[in-house]
């Protein structure tokens, strides 16, 4: 795989939240979920959940190349629970990410979303497809407090936290290898583009193959700052995270 990728926090933003690692068979990408200012039980932030999670994903999938991307999660969240054993773990509230994988084994791309970080893939008759996990789009406006009830049930959504059975509520896809041309992995911070700003999943990635991940970037914080106050659900600005990659040769 040829990769290239970009990992930045939004404008002002004290600490980048997102996440990303690549391998030469995988990519990783998370964002945490902003803290909601309910209390959390927990001594640690989102960036810490974010790159501790991350870090953990990615030694499962080098000790484990051939396992199940649903099992590679859970075993990242149980092994990220044992970092901090002294939190309050049962708390609903508790730091917690969005998780994207694709990992190349054995002719199979294998692709996993846990909320909404999504996954492109182009395959080579030119068919652009998004693998997306649309829970969190299917609730109305809700105040903190209801979307405390909700996390991690299957009445609302579900996120990458404390709860290993989190990972059997993840989208998953399964493409073989010689089918796909390209993919992204991208954090909402980019997909905001295709979600408020008009763009297409088709435009997306050709921006990416042709320009690179920090074209996708800029575009959004140009469009961010092009909308009027008040007309915007949420942060105008988000972390961004984009990664692409063009599979090559090595992979098929």
């Amino acid at each position: 795989m040829q990769i290239s990728s970009v990992c930045v926090s939004g404008p002002g933003g004290a600490e980048n939240e997102d996440f990303v690692l690549t391998g030469g068979r995988f990519v990783v990408v998370l964002d945490g979920a902003t803290a909601s200012g309910l209390p959390s039980g927990c001594a640690h932030g989102v960036s810490w959940l974010a790159s501790r999670l991350g870090a953990a994903l990615g030694g499962v999938l080098v000790e484990e190349p051939g396992l199940p991307l649903r099992e590679v999660l859970r075993e990242g969240i149980v092994r990220v629970r044992a970092l901090h054993p002294g939190c309050d773990l049962e708390n609903p509230d508790s730091p917690s990410s969005t998780v994207a994988l694709v990992r190349e084994h054995a002719g199979w791309l294998d692709c996993l979303t846990l909320a909404d970080s999504p996954v492109v893939v182009e395959t080579v008759d030119g068919a652009v497809t998004a693998i997306v996990d649309d829970r969190l789009d299917r609730l109305p406006p809700l105040g903190r407090e209801a979307v405390s009830r909700l996390r991690n049930t299957d009445a609302g959504f579900w996120v990458a936290s404390t709860r290993p059975e989190a990972a059997d509520r993840a989208v998953t896809r399964r493409l073989r290898t010689a089918e796909v041309r390209s993919f992204a992995v991208i954090s909402d911070g980019v997909t905001r583009l295709v979600e408020r700003f008009g763009w297409t999943w088709e435009q997306l990635m050709e921006t990416l193959e042709k320009q690179g991940p920090a074209e996708a970037v800029r575009a959004v914080r140009e469009a961010e700052l092009a909308m009027p106050d008040g007309s915007f659900r949420g942060k105008r600005h988000d972390d961004a995270t984009a990664v692409f990659a063009l599979a090559g040769p090595a992979v098929r």
